[in-house]
């Protein structure tokens, strides 16, 4: 038996890192739930491969997970690991520059052999693990594909499943270096396999394995403890950027008493939304996967005229497809919900990669004069409160509203401290009255103090009225070929969208002081980066603030008295400066634009440096 210390660590950063087939997101999620029951706060990054089934033992096909969690507030997946897992050598390849100086390195020599290393495109010869190069490194060799076919050699199973297994073992030896409670999964296991007993004893037997390794081995000199986060009061679950949307649309169906129609087709990353909705056909809900995009959005805009809380969802590409659509609801004024779950484009682009890259897509992608509503979400739990948020102002705006979420945050989880209905801000929905005599005739552009039109569900008696995309006659709703009633519509379409920003609140700085020398003004998922680096600059003695934009379009009308207390404002986007445009033509403020376009997340270095160098 080893004499093992054990340590105590405020925070740590693992990387899992293997083939596609390696079940490296399964291990990663299973760790991240293991932990957050454990109570430490954490945020997760997978980093999923562009192909479907790339080669196997190529660059092309490396599968990763990072999961970055501790016993302080966590806003981010971390920059650098302090722990690389690596089930082949074209892992360590492509991940090795993510780790600190002196961190671990555990990899699988199983993945290091000729074959792999000629598919990895390394030199023969070059054996990272092998010729020293990783001697800047802790290296921990061990051939889990070996330990685990001998710990299953009579399980009757063959090979190939056997080998499926070994993701486990690694499971099980992190479980023991950080002590983690296995029960989660045990009974994780005991359930997806249930049906499959010899399977189901299997992964059992190789995680109880990999935790005996670390007890018997002399190879690890330390455990490490990692204490339980202080979080607010409350209950809470891990959740995933895209089951929170879909919660939050539930939410916003419950509260407002209307069924939700989610009128969809499937594209990466947006999928999981359509996925998680049609689950809970028990809250009225009906989800549609249409042939294409546009028969998708279609679909959505009838279910809003029939009177649903319609929704309709994509990334960029499919967002393309449904301009025209989005213009047709924009001059009916019927509320519908556009998700927008950004990825890196243009085009197919890197379908798995990161991208803010859809905002003046938002803002102006539309033939005409189209305005919409904008908002985004800043984490995956914010998901929930913004898609709520985003039916919220469709339906007492009688207007689109675009939710803007990205593949980082979409895939990424964290703890989410729920709320109850009680909490919910509520949704306020009315429908116009039956007309009961010819002389109470039903005007349908006739407006509130909101500027919004009455919702007239069909079928419903003297509430006769024409739809379509032809120019609507103010009030009467006819159609109208009048010039100066086209001018007075379009205005009037603008000044509903602008109207919005009465009924949102106020932009606060997050992190801070409310004046300063520079402020960091952020939208969507670069939040954990650009809190934690603002942290570290204040920390630093530097007079920086960070606020967040979750509402786009309308800006809070506050935004420019806020930006107005500060000398320099900074503007970090994953795109090549869409905000900063959108603001210094707003505002006629010289924003200075910071852009990473790599479809990986802002690192919050990478922030404090840039941000340095503009103080300098």
């Amino acid at each position: 038996m080893s004499k093992v210390q054990d340590a105590t660590l405020e925070s740590v950063v693992i990387r899992f890192a293997g083939d596609s087939g390696d079940g490296m997101q399964l291990t990663g999620s299973q760790f991240t739930n293991a932990s957050a029951l454990f109570g430490n706060d954490l945020a997760t990054f997978p980093d999923f491969p562009a192909e479907i089934r790339a080669p196997i033992g190529t660059l092309a096909g490396v599968s990763g997970y990072q999961i970055h969690f501790g016993s302080t507030r966590i806003h981010t997946p971390g920059d650098m690991c302090d722990v690389l897992v690596v089930m082949n050598v074209a892992a360590l390849k492509a991940n090795i520059k993510n780790l600190k100086k002196g961190g671990v390195i555990i990899a699988n020599t199983d993945g290091f052999d000729v074959k792999n290393m000629r598919l990895a495109n390394v030199p023969e010869g070059k054996n990272p693990i092998e010729d020293g190069s990783l001697a800047d490194y802790d290296l921990k060799t061990i051939d889990v594909t070996k330990i685990t076919r001998a710990a299953l050699a009579d399980s009757g199973l063959g090979t190939k499943e056997i080998d499926r297994c070994k993701n486990m073992f690694v499971l099980g030896l992190l479980y023991w270096m950080y002590h983690r409670p296995m029960e989660n999964t045990i009974d994780f296991i005991k359930s997806k396999f249930k049906k499959n007993e010899a399977v189901m004893n299997a992964n059992l037997k190789v995680l109880e394995a990999g935790w005996n390794y670390g007890e018997t081995t002399e190879m690890f000199a330390n455990r490490y403890q990692v204490a339980p986060a202080k979080m607010d009061a409350g209950i809470y679950r891990g959740i995933m950027g895209n089951q929170a949307a879909a919660y939050g649309l539930i939410a916003a169906s419950v509260k407002s008493g209307l069924p939700l129609f989610y009128g969809t087709y499937p594209i990466t990353p947006a999928s999981d939304v359509l996925h998680e909705l049609s689950k809970y056909k028990n809250f009225d809900i009906k989800t549609f996967q249409a042939e294409d995009e546009i028969a998708g959005i279609c679909s959505a805009i009838g279910a809003a005229f029939g009177g649903h809380l319609a929704i309709t969802g994509s990334s960029g590409p499919g967002i393309a497809l449904k301009t025209e659509a989005i213009g047709l609801a924009t001059m009916l004024e019927l509320p519908l919900v556009v998700v927008n779950i950004q990825r890196a484009g243009p085009s197919t682009g890197l379908p798995t990669k990161t991208e803010q890259a859809d905002l003046l897509q938002a803002f102006y992608g539309r033939n005409g004069e189209c305005p919409v509503v904008v908002v985004a979400a800043q984490s995956p739990a914010d998901c929930f409160t913004m898609a709520y948020e985003a039916c919220r102002i469709a339906l007492e705006h009688m207007i689109p509203v675009f939710f803007l979420s990205d593949g980082y945050i979409a895939n990424g989880s964290e703890p989410w401290r729920f709320p109850s209905s009680s909490q919910l801000q509520p949704i306020t929905v009315e429908f116009a009255k039956e007309r009961k005599t010819s002389d109470d005739k039903f005007m349908p552009y006739f407006r509130d103090e909101k500027l919004s039109r009455p919702w007239a569900v069909p079928g419903t008696k003297g509430l006769e009225h024409r739809i379509g995309g032809l120019e609507k006659q103010n009030i009467t709703g006819n159609i109208s070929y009048d010039p100066e009633n086209h001018e007075f519509m379009v205005k009037l379409r603008q000044e509903k969208v602008d109207k919005v920003a009465q009924y949102i609140p106020d932009q606060h700085i997050d992190t801070g002081s409310n004046s300063g020398d520079l402020l960091i003004l952020g939208w969507g998922g670069t939040y954990g980066a650009l809190k934690t680096a603002t942290l570290q600059l204040i920390a630093e003695g530097y007079k920086v603030s960070h606020a967040h934009l979750r509402y786009l379009n309308p800006f809070p009308k506050n935004l420019d008295e806020l930006m107005g207390n500060f000398k320099t404002v900074v503007i970090p986007e994953l795109n090549n400066g869409q905000l900063s445009k959108i603001i210094r033509d707003k505002y006629f403020i010289d924003a200075i634009p910071y852009n990473k376009i790599q479809g990986q997340p802002f690192m919050a270095s990478e922030v404090v440096k840039k941000i340095k160098e503009i103080l300098a």
